[in-house]
């Protein structure tokens, strides 16, 4: 397993979700990583609030284009963050055998850290050698 960590900007435009309850919010995400993983990612989020201040959740799916140590491809990933009376939880995976090009076979997972304004990711994945 090998860990890279790394800066990353997002942004979201939001998105009516027809047909879906006001409640339901849909985002398009655009973001850019750097370092070890120099890429865009693309994709889509729902999101959703309970009755109670500090209760959440979301998903999305996003498709990260660019290289990794070097290595060009793509690869998705699938978001599932809750918020439970303030207490985060997040899970962003690889999606199983998404990865293309360089980056066939990859798998893994991303944690994202903030830190005041500032996103950051912390990558742990496998990759055959090519």
């Amino acid at each position: 397993m090998t860990t890279i960590s790394g800066e990353f900007s997002v942004g979201m435009t939001a998105r009516d979700a027809e047909g879906q309850s006001p409640a339901i919010g849909r985002m398009l995400l655009d973001k850019q990583y750097h370092g070890a993983l120099e890429a865009r990612g693309a994709g889509q989020m729902l999101a959703t609030h309970g009755s109670v201040p500090g209760s959440a959740a979301y998903v999305a799916l996003e498709t990260v284009t660019g290289s990794l140590q070097g290595r060009e491809g793509s690869f998705a990933l699938v978001h599932q963050g809750r918020m439970n009376r303030g207490q985060p939880s997040l899970d962003i995976s690889v999606v199983p055998d998404s990865g293309t090009a360089g980056l066939t076979g990859l798998a893994g997972s991303m944690r994202i850290r903030v830190e005041g304004h500032q996103h950051f990711y912390d990558f742990d994945f496998t990759l055959p050698t090519p």
